[in-house]
């Protein structure tokens, strides 16, 4: 990381080579598709999406992988698909020389749409 705060999505994406903005605005494509109530934001430094002011997702990219973060939930509702990525409690690496899953992104943010909005009714 450069050190840099970021305030949008396109900041971020600007400091990126063509290819690795490229794979991160399919991601966000997909997001948005999945998710069109969600708001873009920055959040913890990378971009991410919210939902109902609730965290949604993030992603960020790195020198070998890109790092997507669905929360805990979202990847223990999905271990079974991210068995052959490296993952941790709440992220998963999908490495940059790999053809990027974006279907099981659009199945993980359809997922935590549906969290967040099970969890929204539920406060009601």
């Amino acid at each position: 990381m450069n050190g840099t705060k970021y305030n949008s999505i396109e900041q971020y994406l600007s400091t990126l080579p063509k290819e690795i903005a490229d794979i991160l605005t399919q991601i966000r494509k997909t997001i948005s598709l999945s998710a069109p109530d969600a708001i873009e934001c920055i959040a913890y430094n990378m971009p991410a999406f919210k939902l109902h002011k609730k965290p949604l997702v993030y992603f960020a990219a790195f020198k070998n992988h890109i790092g997507f973060y669905a929360l805990p939930s979202g990847n223990a509702a999905f271990q079974k698909e991210l068995s052959n990525y490296k993952s941790g409690k709440g992220s998963v690496q999908f490495p940059l020389d790999q053809e990027m899953p974006f279907d099981l992104i659009s199945q993980i943010v359809g997922f935590r749409v549906h969290e967040v909005n099970e969890a929204k009714q539920g406060k009601k």
